[in-house]
């Protein structure tokens, strides 16, 4: 009995097992086989014409009467976008085309719905979605000028955001153009120079320039906080008083002073008359660069620089200043210092790590003498270089014109290889650097490259690069300048490939623009700062011929 209704359920289970499998064998779907976006085969493509060709590949024929109501294109802002179809390979391929030329750089979203069915009447086994990208609009933004106009409506136009955003106050520059009272020591450093700038090139007058430089000198004196001589990095435009920069970054920043005090020595040697108000410009000048304590940062008995010190967190954040980066000014003025000097063997130990800092690879063919590889964000080649001279400028351990040179040709080369593919990236549009980007603010390189373009980093190495930051400037200008080149120059970043620009403005970005074209075409902040005697005495100290 029991083996009876054993096989009882055996035969039960495999009638069941028949039914189903004979189910399953009746369903049928329409099945998806590829994508073509004008002729790659990637569900999302950047970088199409305007009038791109798309083909969708199914596995059997198309019932024709089902297309037109499967298929939807939308653009960002969610309207439809109307199209043509046709189809071929034995009605098996889709091929879309569009009724009109589509935007530039704007991003199109395709879905095929599984109300798609094939002569067969199978429907579309799943949905089916599509992105791609548009190229930019390549007509000129702007009319043509002569290059040395555009240098000047670059330089002018920048200018302004020194000229505007000095605080009313202390005169200093806002760290942005919507930063309110918080100003900034380093960006004040480059402001300086671009007043000086600003009055070479007639943009204002020799008085407005002076009355704007003996206000932020002034504040600096009588308000300004000071931790042994040394500003913080962020300030109030009002009271003077520290605004931390982090938690335990809330006191002295010795890089910072250092721009600060860059651009203040450019000053003395530029107002070098007996006028009284330039005479008590100096006079204010030599006293703040004579009370920096620059030794006591190296915690008075180490043979390095820190960056940082707070009253409340001492030397907590521990940060040693050793290069290649943004801080060989900072050394070579502490080196400089007629009152609080550091010694060579700060220098050979600290900043240069006894040539550990050297590189000496090639990248792109091209030898990186100094700094990691690839050669990091350019701003290490323009912050220390906007006064200081690099063209002779040679040590035991490097060719610093060598160092610059090779740093933004590299830079240039990898955004113009564009290994990860970055829509817009080209031989006119490159440059990495420190700028914001999409959600925050990092330092772009070609190790850390988000597909953000940051127009400081190839127009401030114009020195370096002459031909291919001018063929940056005239593509950033012309071809991209209505979304990029506003009322303070050109934005802080742009990126083609996420579709995004910048509404920020910086200091520390919009000053080397200025300052380096300038040196390019007239080296006046060269000049200026390498005619003042303490930093050729610190300078030939730490073995630097020039």
């Amino acid at each position: 009995m029991k083996n009876y209704y054993f096989a009882l359920l055996f035969f039960l289970v495999g009638i069941s097992c028949s039914k189903l499998d004979n189910d399953a064998s009746e369903i049928k779907y329409l099945n998806f086989n590829e994508i073509t976006i004008e002729g790659r085969r990637e569900l999302s493509v950047k970088g199409t014409s305007l009038s791109p060709k798309i083909a969708i590949s199914f596995s059997e024929p198309i019932d024709k009467s089902s297309v037109l109501e499967s298929i939807l294109v939308v653009n960002n802002r969610n309207e439809n976008i109307q199209f043509e179809w046709a189809l071929s390979n034995g009605d098996s391929i889709i091929n879309l085309s569009f009724l009109n030329k589509l935007n530039a750089l704007t991003k199109y979203n395709l879905t095929v719905s599984q109300k798609l069915k094939s002569q067969k009447k199978n429907s579309l086994f799943s949905e089916i979605k599509a992105d791609f990208t548009t190229q930019i609009d390549t007509t000129n933004k702007f009319p043509l000028i002569a290059d040395e106009a555009l240098l000047d409506k670059v330089q002018q136009q920048t200018l302004k955001y020194f000229w505007d955003f000095g605080h009313p106050i202390s005169g200093m520059s806002r760290e942005r153009n919507n930063s309110g009272d918080l100003v900034t020591t380093g960006g004040t450093g480059f402001g300086i120079m671009s007043i000086i700038v600003g009055i070479e090139r007639g943009f204002i007058t020799k008085k407005q320039g002076l009355d704007r430089i003996a206000l932020i000198t002034n504040f600096l004196l009588t308000k300004a906080d000071r931790f042994h001589g040394v500003f913080p990095h962020w300030l109030s435009g009002t009271t003077g008083k520290t605004i931390p920069f982090s938690t335990k970054d809330d006191g002295g920043d010795i890089v910072e002073t250092s721009f600060l005090i860059a651009g203040l020595l450019s000053a003395s040697e530029y107002f070098s008359s007996g006028d009284a108000s330039e005479v008590d410009l100096r006079k204010n000048i030599k006293t703040i660069w004579e009370t920096v304590e620059w030794n006591w940062y190296t915690k008075e008995t180490e043979n390095v620089l820190y960056w940082h010190w707070s009253p409340k967190y001492a030397w907590e954040m521990n940060h040693q200043l050793k290069g290649w980066n943004e801080a060989l000014v900072t050394y070579a003025l502490a080196a400089a210092s007629p009152t609080y000097p550091i010694s060579k063997a700060v220098y050979s130990k600290g900043w240069a790590s006894e040539g550990n800092m050297k590189n000496g690879k090639s990248f792109y063919g091209i030898t990186l003498p100094l700094g990691p590889d690839l050669g990091g964000p350019l701003f290490f080649e323009h912050y220390s270089f906007l006064g200081i001279n690099p063209k002779k400028l040679k040590d035991q351990y490097a060719d610093y014109w060598l160092q610059a040179v090779n740093h933004s040709k590299i830079n240039f080369e990898y955004c113009k290889a564009n290994p990860l593919k970055y829509l817009g990236y080209s031989k006119d549009c490159w440059g990495l650097t420190a700028s914001d980007t999409q959600g925050g603010y990092t330092a772009h390189s070609p190790t850390n490259d988000k597909g953000v373009i940051s127009p400081t980093a190839a127009l401030s190495s114009m020195p370096f690069t002459p031909q291919e930051s001018m063929d940056a400037l005239r593509y950033f200008y012309y071809k991209l300048g209505d979304k990029t080149f506003k009322e303070y120059g050109f934005i802080d970043a742009f990126s083609l490939h996420h579709i995004w620009y910048a509404d920020s403005f910086l200091a520390i970005d919009q000053g080397p623009i200025i300052i380096m074209i300038e040196n390019h075409r007239s080296e006046l902040l060269w000049n200026l700062l390498m005619k003042n005697k303490d930093l050729k005495v610190g300078l030939e100290k730490l073995g630097f011929t020039y």
